[in-house]
């Protein structure tokens, strides 16, 4: 996906969607209040659980459980490539990043190219174990790479608010916007 396109999800269901987020435990009961309350939106809980259900489905959203930060060392990797060896190398180290368990999140982020990567492990120890055995698997690849340890993970969550940007891209969202101020 692009910066030009997007989901197209209703503003109800951004409604719901930022709802959701911001109580995750939440039975779909107590969803359906939380709607009433603050957005005037009135469904039952059982259709806020088909709603909920298709917009996984669709991949609007994934659920995952996100351990405690304390648990693991984050580490953040730029990986610089060797171009003469790009063609024939650069799927099996993409292959091997976006499938290996450490690694939270996988990104292109500047204009040379790089790859990056927030990865997380228990011990300096055994991110150094994992950053040589990248280098053993995809050597050829890799030109330039550093890595960077995150000291202190201030915040990793994503805040229910964040939603209210695309609510108020429309009149029917402003006016759910609306209803949770009053």
């Amino acid at each position: 996906m692009d910066e030009t396109d997007s989901f197209d999800v209703s503003p109800r269901d951004i409604a719901i969607l930022k709802a959701r987020v911001d109580s995750p435990t939440a039975s779909t009961r107590e969803l359906s209040q939380i709607l009433e309350e603050e957005y005037g939106i009135s469904l039952s809980h059982n259709r806020i659980n088909e709603i909920l259900r298709t917009m996984s489905e669709q991949e609007v959203f994934r659920e995952m459980i996100l351990p405690n930060r304390e648990i693991f060392r984050h580490y953040l990797f730029r990986i610089s490539f060797n171009f003469p060896n790009f063609e024939d190398n650069w799927q099996s180290c993409y292959d091997a990043l976006q499938n290996d368990p450490h690694v939270l999140m996988f990104f292109t982020a500047d204009t040379n190219y790089q790859w990056h990567a927030i990865a997380q492990f228990r011990t300096d120890d055994h991110m150094e174990r994992w950053v040589h055995e990248l280098f053993k698997a995809h050597g050829d690849l890799i030109s330039d790479f550093h890595n960077t340890m995150l000291h202190s993970v201030h915040k990793f969550q994503t805040d229910a608010a964040v939603f209210d940007n695309i609510l108020a891209e429309t009149e029917e969202g402003r006016q759910y916007l609306e209803s949770g101020e009053q």
